[in-house]
């Protein structure tokens, strides 16, 4: 329920609202421990799957790589989000729409990087700029292609998403992988300090109201990094050394790990832009809905896939990862009813000061990896709810079911066996044993391409008798 101690019902629903300094700061950082947590996971995650993260030689040098990705996916979070919420020109939405590192090129960078340490990383970043810049040039035809990415997509592709990272969520809890072969992994101890993070997220989100509820993963991972140490998993040595070992303050270094062009690289970050793009379009127009009582603007929405491109293309030169608006923030925008993108800006303004302050991301690098997993466990898992949450939007009739059955298939199956395509030209192998791209565009092709209708007899020989239950009619 909105606070009207803060404004009055109008000013609340007003972008161009500044609330005063001591309300507006508190309300600036509840933005921002909102998407804290998920801001700076998939730079754990791609520096883990590199083999240059938790469990590696760099153990010894204080993980600087894993690190300056952190530093970067805190700072380049806060210059996209002012580019929403300030703008220049047609970027930006100028709404309080708050960006940070998205979960949806994850699939796409891990193929990209396995095992292959810093070295990957100039193919890497070549791919997030250029996948960045055409996510901007998308923002001139957004308003066209939204009939080729319907819920049926979307959803799919959300889900899609959130399975391809949930295996994620449980190595780190049972261990890492770099802990797979050893005696400790999947222990009891490992176990208990993820559930611990899994437990106090679940009652604060079931039981808390207001800001606790909303930072619930934040919560959690606290009380499971107080957990762990009393458990000797994290000494005050330890944390010591790496705050020790940062900087106080340091500037971004731009192409700091090299460029290079990778056709798998651009082509994956180009075509999940599609899906980044639209997934924007519903984060702004739940804003204006949520906060304002209105549709968004077609400027708005074409600012908005500006500032999502920009913004991934500058973070890529100074190693950054692809932006994207946070969904979380949307709900909490409704909860708080407090429009002001100026409260936004200062949320934004606090992200940048953490990262360009190294210290701040040594004492991330020293959450245990298990900490870290369960609330990893939460965060990827509502992302499969939140694509399920989707599909339920769509009329299950039996054609759709036809397509999302072949590509949910086809997808997840190249996911969990890789080595099915291992014969394929790498650009393609790595394409396709991302899974979610191979799904995306099985599901638009055969969205655009098939009839309407399809009869029950079409499907009964191959659905063992089984039928949706769904609130669409099977006999379309």
């Amino acid at each position: 329920m909105a606070d009207t101690s803060i404004g009055t019902p109008e000013q609340l629903r007003d972008p161009n609202f500044t609330p005063a300094l001591n309300r507006a700061i508190p309300l600036g950082i509840q933005h921002v421990l909102a998407m804290f947590v998920s801001n700076v996971t998939p730079a754990i995650i791609i520096a883990g799957a590199a083999g240059f993260g938790f469990g590696s030689d760099a153990g010894a040098q204080g993980f600087p790589d894993m690190t300056y990705l952190i530093q970067m996916s805190m700072l380049f979070a806060g210059i996209a989000t002012l580019f929403q919420t300030i703008g220049f020109g047609p970027v930006g939405a100028r709404l309080p729409i708050v960006q940070g590192t998205s979960f949806a090129f994850i699939p796409i960078m891990v193929p990209l990087v396995a095992g292959k340490g810093v070295e990957a990383l100039p193919a890497l970043f070549g791919g997030v700029i250029i996948g960045g810049l055409f996510h901007a040039l998308i923002a001139t035809f957004i308003g066209k292609i939204r009939f080729a990415l319907p819920p049926l997509v979307t959803g799919l592709v959300v889900t899609m998403i959130g399975l391809a990272l949930v295996k994620v969520g449980i190595q780190y809890a049972a261990g890492g992988v770099p802990a797979i072969n050893a005696p400790e992994y999947g222990s009891l101890l490992n176990w208990s300090a993820a559930l611990v993070v899994i437990f106090v997220t679940l009652g604060l989100k079931f039981y808390a109201k207001g800001m606790l509820s909303v930072s619930a993963v934040v919560i959690g991972i606290l009380v499971g990094y107080v957990y762990a140490l009393l458990m000797g998993m994290v000494t005050f040595d330890g944390i010591a050394t790496s705050w020790s070992r940062a900087a106080s303050f340091a500037f971004p270094t731009p192409f700091k790990y090299g460029f290079e062009i990778s056709i798998a690289a651009v082509v994956g970050f180009c075509l999940m832009a599609f899906v980044s793009a639209v997934e924007t379009v519903g984060d702004v127009s739940g804003v204006t809905k949520g906060g304002a009582g209105r549709e968004a603007t077609e400027a708005e929405i074409q600012g908005a896939t500006y500032a999502d491109g920009l913004g991934s293309a500058v973070a890529g030169i100074f190693g950054g990862f692809p932006n994207t608006s946070f969904s979380q923030n949307v709900g909490l925008i409704a909860m708080t009813g407090v429009m002001s993108r100026h409260v936004v800006t200062i949320g934004a303004i606090f992200l940048i000061i953490c990262g360009l302050i190294p210290k701040v991301g040594a004492l991330i690098r020293t959450i245990p990896i298990e900490v870290l997993g369960g609330g990893v466990i939460v965060m990827f898992g509502m992302v499969v709810a939140a694509g399920i949450s989707m599909l339920s939007d769509v009329n299950w009739n039996r054609r759709n079911m036809v397509i999302f059955a072949i590509s949910l298939s086809v997808g997840l199956g190249l996911q969990l066996d890789p080595k099915a395509v291992q014969y394929l030209p790498d650009t393609l192998r790595v394409l396709m044993t991302s899974g979610l791209l191979p799904a995306a565009t099985l599901a638009i092709v055969l969205n655009l391409i098939l009839p309407e209708e399809l009869s029950d007899e079409s499907t009964d020989e191959v659905s063992g008798g089984l039928s949706g239950k769904g609130e669409g009619s099977l006999g379309n």
